[in-house]
Order: C-alpha cells, then structure tokens, then sequence
C-alpha cells in the first residue's frame, strides 16, 4: 500500500504527516480523508488551482496531467517542475512526498 508523507505546512499539517492510502484516489481526496484540509474550491472538477502540491517524490509514477491540468497550473502560485493539483494527481504505486504551498491564489478560504 502506497503511503504519502506530507511535509510540515505551519497551517494544515504542522508537524507533517505519513498517510497510507490505495491506490487510484487522487493526492487531495488522500489529505482530506485524514484531517488535512487542503482548499479545493472547483471541488476537485479541475477547474481552479486552489488544491495545488508540490510532488517532491514519486512524481514521475503519477498519471502525466492533462491539458486542462497544465493550463491552470500556469496560473498557480509558485509554479515548479514538481507542480501538480492535488484533485488530478491519481495515487499509484509509488510512495510520495506532498508539500502544501504556503499560499495559493484564492483570497478567501473556502473552508470545505
């Protein structure tokens, strides 16, 4: 059984987290189903950056993103080569290492 290890965000998951999960659920599912609440403000239908990680590890064993994926991930704030939304990337194999950015581009917390 795959596990994700979330590093430390001052917020969410202060002192971090290991999270052992099936494969075929996506990252953002994983974190809310163990009381990390990440945002996800399009509620995971692909349509806002609100739920954007960063895979440190284990990136190369998630499904490749999308068009749509790619596209929004543009707009996310501080983009990087290891950028994925949390609502598209798709559990698998691989155990991952997830960090939460510090902030995103929505200005007011949904609070899901």
């Amino acid at each position: 059984m795959p596990q994700i290890i979330v590093l430390p965000h001052e917020e969410l998951c202060p002192e971090g987290a290991v999270i052992k999960m099936e494969k075929g659920i996506s990252i953002c599912n994983a974190l809310l189903k163990n009381n990390i609440e990440i945002e996800h403000a399009c509620e995971m239908s692909n349509a806002c950056t609100t739920c954007h990680v960063y895979v440190r590890e284990g990136f190369d064993d998630l499904q490749e993103a999308d068009e749509t994926e790619d596209d929004l991930l543009d707009k996310a704030w501080g983009l990087d080569p290891d950028s994925r939304l949390s609502c598209q990337a798709i559990i698998n194999n691989s155990d991952l290492v997830v960090e939460i950015p510090k902030y995103t581009i929505n200005q007011v917390s949904e609070n899901h």
